[in-house]
This record gives C-alpha cells, structure tokens and sequence, in this order.
C-alpha cells in the first residue's frame, strides 16, 4: 500500500475494496488577527498594558488617600470651630472636652483622633485658621501632623501659611519640615546678596534669589577652630544629603574638586552643581573666613570657564554662590556692584564647639593624654 506523499494529508476509507484515499486537508482559517506570544506564552505588548493599569492603580490610591485625609482635616476644624463656639456662647469649660472625647470614642472606636488633646489641637488649629476657605485650599493637603507642628513651633498665620505653602510646593515630610521651621527658613529664604538683578534677566532673576539663602546652616558638621576649607568641603560631601537638604529643592550634586584647564593651567571648583529648576550650573566657593573682595574676581572667571566649556545650549548663564565664615554687607555690595557674571555671597554656620551643656562633661585631649601616661594600655 503506498504511502501518500503530502505532508498535510489524512487517509479516509475509499470507496470499494477498502483502499485508503490520500485526501489533502485544508487549513484552518484563523478568526480576526493573528495574536503574537512572547516567550513567556503572553500576548505582546501585555508588559506595557500592566505598568499602565499599576500606574493607574497608584495614582487612583494616592487621589484617594489625599481626598480622605483632606475631609479629615476639614472634619477636625469644623470641630474645632464648633467647640470654640460653643465654649464662648456657653461657657463650656475642659470637663465637656474630656465628656466629648468618652462619647465620640465609644461611638467610633474604630476611629482614632478624639482623645482630649487631640479636641484640644483642633480647638487650635480653629482658633488660629477663622477662614475656611484657607483651610480649604492650601491647608487640607497637608496631614494632621504637619499642622500640629505649625500650630506648636510657628507663631503668626503669615509665617504658618507661608511654611504650609513651602511644604506642599517642595514635599515636606513633617519631620522636614520641623528642621525648617527651627533654623528659622522664613528669615533666610532669598536673603543672600547677590547682583542677580543687574546680570539676569527677569523673572528668572528673581527666582534664582528666591534660591539661595543667607545664611546657610551646617548644623550637622562639628569643625574645630583650625579647620580648613578643605575639611569643610569634605564634611559637606560626607553629609551630602543634609547638604541637599540645605541647598533647597532642584540641586544636582556633578561633583567637588571638578578640574577645568584654562590658558594650559589647572583650576578645581570646590562644589559643582546643577539646578534642575533653574537650568543653570551653580558654581560654590567654600571660604574659612570672611569674605574678601578678590573672592568675587576669582569668582567671576570661574563661571567664565563653566559658560565656555560645560554648558549646553539652552542653559541658562551659570549662577556662582560664595559661601564664607561670615561677610561685611558693604564689601560684599562694592564687590560685586561692576561684575559681570550672576554671583551671590552668603554665610554659612556650622557647629564647630561643643554645645555649653556639655562642657566640663567630656575630657580634653590633655586630659586623655594624662590619663593614658599614668596607665599604659595592658597587653592582652
């Protein structure tokens, strides 16, 4: 019997003796397109759909979680605004506090919020927000916490909206937010002296003040008396994070000590950086001392140099920040009233002695030095 030579054949019985006919099969017709697998066995393009159903899903939470906690802090201030109602049309004293507490707890144990003090906060937060619309806006995006470190560190409704704006433009945990309200941001923020108005256009020129800061704080480095720029350079690097934090939203950390060659000479930029807001390299110059006016010249060629050799078209002119020990106003402003480049001089304040309360409380090297000649280490 032969065998049929197609390869798609299937045998069927024919007709007659029994033989077998070769009968050609067709194809199946496939419905609507062909559907491409991957490797895995999933359709392509699946990943992709995914990543975008998660990133939907992440930011529906996030919306979500948002609208609850904005009704929560407008539940909290209308119930502090009805306290405070009730306590000057009524005469309510503390005790009713404490009876309210008991019976919101009891009522929603689930929820938790309502102990006295907490009515007590949002007493407060009423007292000191009368306007509902404010609370409304800018101020129920931020949590409870975040308001409880407002009411209890910043005096004022000016200064407290001001840092309830900051923490929301710039993303604020509460904790950061404490650390900015204790080195006093408010009075620092813009303060630096600079000639950004005669050598940048406007707006942008008011932005880069809003910028920089006068004076820096480096409450995290403790540099002794005889310390060098060098020291103060590598603490900041070592600290790069808290130096960030400092330096504000939008810095870039490039590099220290970053070499240019100019005129065939070897020149080193303490700190390079670039500002992602700003769109412009930022050029620091890490001083021991007080400020000198030669400071500014050496400045002023540095970003020359940057301007020529590193930056992009579409950059904007870089911004050169000196930062020293402390500065004379009237120096600073003759220094820099006829140069060219944008430059601001700033102070900076570090801890660089042990806190008064320690004092006496930790041994001198003279004392550990006495201490180590009388009793020579043992040999184990």
């Amino acid at each position: 019997m032969s065998r049929c030579s197609h390869a798609r054949h299937a045998r069927r019985p024919g007709p007659g003796d029994g033989r077998t006919a070769c009968v050609k099969s067709k194809p199946k017709r496939a419905s609507g397109r062909a559907v491409v697998r991957t490797s895995t066995g999933l359709p392509a393009g699946y990943a992709t759909f995914l990543d975008e159903v998660k990133a939907r899903i992440r930011s529906a939470q996030v919306k979500a979680a948002l609208a609850v906690n904005s009704e929560l802090v407008l539940l909290y201030w209308r119930l502090g605004r009805d306290i405070v109602a009730r306590q000057k049309k009524e005469g309510w004293g503390a005790h009713v506090i404490d009876r309210l507490s008991a019976d919101l707890r009891a009522a929603f144990p689930e929820m938790q919020g309502f102990s006295p003090r907490n009515l007590k906060y949002m007493r407060s937060f009423a007292a000191a927000w009368t306007d509902e619309a404010i609370v409304q806006a800018p101020l129920a995006q931020l949590t409870w916490y975040h308001h409880l470190a407002l009411l209890e560190k910043v005096d004022g409704p000016e200064h407290r909206l001001w840092y309830a704006r900051q923490a929301l433009e710039h993303g604020w945990s509460r904790n950061i937010l404490v650390a900015q309200i204790e080195t006093g941001l408010h009075k620092r923020a813009g303060k630096a002296l600079t000639n950004f108005k005669a050598t940048l256009p406007p707006p942008h020129s008011d932005l880069a003040q809003q910028t920089l800061k006068d004076p820096y704080v480096f409450d995290f480095l403790t540099l002794g008396p005889d310390a060098q720029e060098r020291d103060l350079e590598r603490g900041l690097i070592q600290h790069v994070r808290d130096f960030l934090l400092e330096l504000g939203v939008g810095f870039a950390f490039v590099g220290s000590q970053v070499h240019l060659e100019v005129g065939g000479e070897d020149f080193y930029l303490d700190l390079l950086f670039f500002h992602l807001k700003l769109r412009c390299f930022v050029v620091i110059d890490l001083k021991k001392g007080a400020f000198k006016p030669e400071y500014a010249g050496k400045m002023n060629f540095y970003l020359s140099a940057v301007d020529a050799q590193l930056r992009h078209e579409g950059d904007q002119p870089s911004i050169g920040l000196v930062l020293c020990k402390e500065k004379n106003k009237v120096i600073v402003e003759y220094a820099l009233r006829d140069t060219s480049k944008p430059i601001g001089v700033s102070a900076y304040r570090i801890l660089d002695k042990l806190p008064t309360k320690l004092k006496g409380s930790l041994p001198t090297i003279e004392q550990f030095e006495e201490e180590l000649a009388a009793k020579p280490p043992q040999m184990p």
